[in-house]
Formats: structure tokens, sequence, C-alpha cells
């Protein structure tokens, strides 16, 4: 990273309560004022499918050098990302546990489920108490519906507020009939998984109309982090490199018809709980217009029970992977995050 900030992974082991570990990085800012202030901000990051916790870099690199300018009164404690896990370094981990019957439906809940673990503080490997934070959480596509489902275990997270980006949660009626013949699984079940070599990916995915447009920071991230060396249990007699969540894994978290429901049945009363905040590309490519409208005033219940809501302009469904509408999306977490944390008190150097 280049904003100058202190990174620590741990791997988060809440076994034997549930047997999937968890594994996350810390990062901070060694001469902050505010790493023990109670009042200061914890931000969450959870990613989307096929994506793993390091593609916020970019995000938490730029909020850094805003905040560093004194452009923004935020003041910020600490932030965290966690892998889903099936994906990044936790897939390695959790390599044989996810065949366990995990390989032909991986539940968002089981995401949810592995935040709320971590949060509450009920596994080894990472000693902080986070029940002295003030937390915001910050999801994209499942990871946005994970965030949300994890205020669904025991203890209660107690979010002071949440931020969705490109929330993928629908009513039924949109909803395919076969998770399993969506275009979505169907892509992650084709999709190219070996390369000689992490450069030759990187040149490949560059040379791709779907990784053009993407700042190039999150692809050479999606490279440096997202891949592992060959072979695997996956593939005994393959050489070079491959992906760390194999997309038998990514198919199956495209197949579970029940995580991104689940949201919207809860929607409305979880909006009522934590002060949430809703964004969406102004792009209508993964989810169509009349979904986003449906869960404005369907799930959630209306406009005004979301602390804000908005739309990133020239972004769609990766609205956090392109250069200039994570600027844009940045710009929004500022705002949201000010919200949360007192925008009236100084500035903050963490």
């Amino acid at each position: 990273m280049s904003a100058g900030f202190c990174t620590k992974s741990y791997v988060f082991d809440p076994r034997p309560s549930y047997p999937l570990v968890s594994t996350v990085k810390r990062y901070w800012k060694p001469d902050s004022p505010y790493l023990n202030d109670p009042e200061a901000l914890t931000l969450v990051f959870a990613h989307g499918t096929g994506f793993h916790k390091e593609h916020w870099e970019p995000v938490i690199d730029d909020l850094q050098a805003i905040l560093d300018k004194g452009k923004a009164n935020t003041r910020i404690r600490e932030i965290w990302a966690i892998d889903c896990a099936n994906h990044g370094d936790a897939a390695e981990i959790n390599e044989d546990a996810l065949k366990l019957g995990l390989q032909h439906c991986f539940p968002w809940e089981d995401y949810a489920r592995s935040i709320h673990l971590f949060l509450a503080g009920l596994g080894t490997g990472v000693d902080v108490d986070f029940t002295g934070h003030r937390l915001v959480g910050i999801g994209h596509s499942m990871g946005a519906v994970s965030l949300g489902l994890s205020r669904g275990y025991y203890p209660k997270i107690q979010y002071a507020s949440l931020i969705l980006c490109e929330v993928m949660t629908m009513a039924p009626r949109f909803q395919s009939a076969d998770p399993g013949k969506s275009n979505l699984f169907l892509g992650a079940q084709k999709r190219r998984d070996i390369w000689p070599s992490a450069e030759e990916a990187y040149r490949f995915m560059k040379s791709r109309p779907t990784w053009k447009v993407w700042d190039d920071r999150v692809l050479r991230i999606y490279v440096k982090y997202g891949m592992r060396a060959l072979p695997t249990k996956e593939y005994p007699d393959k050489e070079g490199v491959t992906l760390k969540c194999p997309r038998i894994q990514e198919a199956a978290c495209f197949r579970d018809p029940i995580g991104n429901q689940r949201l919207y049945a809860n929607l409305g009363t979880l909006v009522k709980e934590v002060p949430t905040h809703l964004i969406y590309g102004a792009v209508d490519d993964y989810i169509p217009p009349e979904v986003k409208k449906d869960v404005i005033d369907n799930a959630a219940g209306g406009a005004q029970n979301f602390a804000s809501i908005a739309r990133v302009a020239g972004a769609g469904h990766l609205v956090s992977s392109t250069y200039s509408s994570e600027r844009h999306l940045l710009e929004l977490i500022l705002s949201h995050t000010q919200s949360a944390g007192h925008a009236d008190k100084p500035g903050w150097t963490c």
C-alpha cells in the first residue's frame, strides 16, 4: 500500500464452533491519535463474489490520501478487511473443509457467520475486543448482503452504520428459478483459471474488455493476492498459477438461492435498526433498475428508511474496481462515514 499504513494479516479460528477459518487484514497508522479513541471509527470491508479482501486497498489508500490533505473530518481508528471462507487466503486454508458439502452450493450466510464470529471475538487468533469499537461495515455485492445478514447472530454486532454497495438482493420474482442456470454461474464455471505465470495472467486480463476498464491497481492486486502456484489439490497435475478461489467455489456462491432473498426479507427491519446507506451504480448492468426500485420501495419500505441513497455516475455493478467510479464511490464512503463519526470534530491523521 502507498498511504503509509502498517498492515498485519491474521488467521481467525472459530473451531470447533464453526469449521471454516477466516483470513483478515488490519490497516492502521502507528502515529494516529485515534488508535484508542472509542469514538473514532473502525471500518470493516467485505468483498463480492470472485474477489478478496485486498481488493479494497486502492479505496483505502485513496481514502487516506484525501484525509491526509485535510479534506474530510472523519476520524478513523483502524480498518479491517475479511475474506469469505472460500476466497483469497482463506480458500487455501479451508481447502479440505470446503470439500465437505460446500462444493455444490456455498451459502452467503456462511460469509455472514464468519464476519459475525470475527467481530464477536468467538474464536482465536485476533486479540481485539470489537465491542469497544464504533464499527462501520462497508460491503460490495455478496459482501454487502453478508454484512446485513451478520446481524442475525448473537451476540448482535452493533454497527454505527452500514454502507451497502450494489447489494445483490432481490425479490423472489426477479430471481432465477434455477440459480445454476444463471449467467453468473455459467460464466464462473467456464472462466479461464490457469496461466503459465502471474505475469502472463496479468497480460491476458489486461487485454480483455472485462478487465481493461479496471483500475490497474485493482487488477494487479487481483493477480498478486488472488492467485496461487500450481499444482493444487484441484489441479494436481498442472503447472503455473491458478485462482485461490477455485471456479467451482465461485460458481457455488452463485448457486446459493437463499442468502440474497433472506436479506431482502430482513431489510425493512435492518434499516430501522442500523443507519444504512445504499449505493448503486448509475449503470444498470448486473442489477436491473426495477430490482433496485423494488429493494428501495418494498424491501426497505421506502427511501425514507435509508440513511441515504446514491447512484455512482458511470459505474455499473463493479463500482469499486474501475478508477473513475471508485473515486465517486470514495466520496460517498467519506460522506457516510462522516455522518457516523461526528464530522463536527477535528479531522484525523491515521
